[in-house]
């Protein structure tokens, strides 16, 4: 009997065929398909198991100026950690929300890395939407809602926000990415960006998804690439995983610092390769805060 996996690699491989296009251009990335081809062939790995540590976990809901509506946050700090305690944003990806970060176990792995004898901080979860983590045309502003409302909002509870560090995965490692050079060095410790949603062109980008920019100038004004000096003196982690659309792009943006961490590891864009990274990426911003 032919296994699950190697049917649906030989179905894959049936239809490659009959239309004439051949594995290795989907191998190479010229034809769309590699993510999906990966995950059949058993490239993008599994999910580790959950932590069985647990964070306290906060959430409140507050109306957002700078988004014009109501938006939730998720703070997450090591149990029993003490007060003044540094914050890490975190950024979710397209369709995320603030709770995000507790669909990708960070709150566990947080406490996990805690109890491991990480320096401690609080993770704070928001709603970005779907604006890309920057102004847009219809008068969302993810960016100043984390600037102007949320850090204060941290501050007064008694949390330490003049130098923050920014963790972001796929849009939301695009993201982290545009708040560091944003804010700068003296506002920003550490930087984590983990398989970031960079596009080459605004046509890549329109192509991939139409609603990221709303149009060329937008894609323009907001382009990392053109500003990765911005980042050279903030402690950055770039990581991406070899079978994710993304690979090339995460391997300019490491060619564009000074000696990121990171690297590109197997996997794919998914949850189970941002869960392996997590441990790592902690660890990476909490000796950074310390």
């Amino acid at each position: 009997m032919i296994k699950r996996r190697g049917f649906l690699v030989a179905g894959g491989l049936g239809v490659l065929a009959a239309t004439g296009s051949g594995v290795g251009l989907v191998e190479a990335q010229v034809l769309p398909g590699k993510v999906p081809l990966d995950r059949a062939l058993g490239r993008c790995g599994d999910t580790p198991p959950m932590p069985a540590e647990h964070a306290d976990v906060r959430e409140e809901t507050f109306r957002s100026q700078a988004r014009g509506r109501d938006v939730r946050m998720v703070v997450a700090t090591p149990p029993g950690a003490a007060a003044w305690l540094p914050v890490v944003i975190a950024l979710h990806g397209w369709g995320g929300d603030a709770r995000s970060v507790l669909g990708q176990a960070l709150d566990r792995y947080l406490a996990q890395a805690a109890a491991r004898g990480v320096p401690p901080f609080a993770l704070v979860g928001i709603d970005g939407g779907s604006a890309y983590w920057h102004p847009r045309a219809s008068g969302d502003d993810p960016q100043r809602m984390i600037t102007d409302e949320v850090l204060p909002r941290l501050r007064r509870r008694g949390l330490r926000t003049e130098r923050i560090g920014v963790l972001g995965w796929s849009m939301g490692g695009y993201g982290a990415l545009l708040l560091g050079q944003a804010l700068g060095p003296s506002r920003v410790g550490a930087i984590v960006a983990s398989s970031p949603a960079v596009f080459s062109s605004y046509d890549d980008a329109r192509a991939t998804n139409a609603r990221a920019f709303d149009d060329a100038g937008d894609f323009t004004r907001h382009d990392v690439r053109k500003a990765l000096g911005r980042l050279r003196s903030i402690p950055a982690w770039v990581d991406c995983g070899r079978s994710d659309p993304f690979t090339e792009a995460a391997k300019r943006i490491r060619a564009g610092l000074d000696a990121p961490a990171g690297g590109l590891f197997g996997g794919c864009h998914d949850g189970a390769y941002w869960r392996r990274r997590a441990p790592a990426q902690l660890a990476f911003l909490g000796r950074n805060l310390a």
